[in-house]
């Protein structure tokens, strides 16, 4: 039984099954071999869902016509694809929107199985990531207040588990699915802001803080045009969340080609300015 449990979120564009792997190699390198005992490293993946018909639409698209910068064409049909897909009619059952909360319904459902209900959990994210496992929080939240979800897996949560469990959630179940345990997040590369970008200001609110000693740490490359701080977004924001500029890369690309390359965006879990505080997050929590 693991001390603390891990949970990670990946972001945007085509993404290996195994995209944490080289992340716990980081990990097990700067904790030591208590790692593997402490540290339950579960980690959500949700490409599976939105992949295969990008993949066809990208293969269409080459095979019939001639475009130019075709590794950021791919880039963008792949990462704004997800992020299309996932707000399109999000409200429908089924919806590529609920199947992702689903992946990260169970992925949770699995660390508490593993650990028991009392684990603090610890989550990362990364670009996109952020805003779905934000969604995932916030619609989880509403839910165990007794708010109407109008969409996702909380607007019926005991449906989807009878559906792929034969059976409902006990309330300890409902209330680690909700992340109620979860003691810190770091987010790297966010986009949260695209999404709220359009919203009045009153209406930017965030996730309530899981408990009293709950940290979030926002790190974000101010030369990455795709992760953005988060404390300007609100009040509410400004109070929560613990926003760091970092250099992913560590500067080996310069400004004018880091801006505009997809790979600076994929760098954070990488570079030291990220794992250092995920280890010190972690050991924190581990007996």
């Amino acid at each position: 039984m693991a001390d603390v449990a891990l949970i990670t979120v990946h972001g945007m564009g085509e993404t290996p099954r195994e995209y944490a792997a080289d992340l716990a190699k980081r990990l097990r390198a700067r904790i030591g071999p208590s790692f593997d005992r402490q540290v339950d490293l579960r980690a959500v993946y949700y490409q599976q869902i939105l992949q295969p018909n990008e993949q066809e639409v990208w293969r269409r698209i080459t095979g019939n016509s001639r475009v130019r910068y075709d590794q950021l064409r791919k880039f963008l049909l792949f990462g704004f694809g997800d992020a299309a897909g996932l707000e399109n009619r999000k409200e429908d059952s089924g919806s590529v929107y609920e199947l992702a909360q689903i992946e990260i319904a169970k992925t949770l459902l699995d660390a508490y199985v593993a650990s028991g209900p009392n684990t603090p959990v610890v989550l990362l994210s990364h670009s996109l990531g952020c805003q779905v496992l934000s969604s995932y929080i916030y619609d989880a939240q509403k839910a165990r207040s007794g708010v109407p979800v109008a969409a996702g897996v909380w607007k019926d949560i005991d449906h989807w588990s009878r559906t792929l469990q034969g059976r409902a959630l006990t309330e300890s179940e409902k209330a680690f699915l909700a992340c109620g345990t979860s003691l810190g997040w770091i987010t790297t590369g966010c986009n949260i802001p695209i999404f709220v970008a359009a919203h009045k200001e009153m209406t930017i609110i965030p996730i309530a803080a899981p408990r009293p000693s709950f940290k979030w740490l926002n790190l974000y490359d101010p030369d990455d045009v795709l992760g953005w701080p988060l404390q300007p977004l609100s009040e509410g924001y400004r109070l929560l969340v613990e926003d760091r500029a970092i250099n992913a890369g560590n500067g080996v690309i310069n400004f004018i080609v880091k801006s505009w390359n997809p790979m600076s965006h994929a760098s954070y879990w990488q570079d030291d300015e990220v794992i250092a505080p995920l280890a010190s997050m972690l050991t924190q929590l581990m007996r």
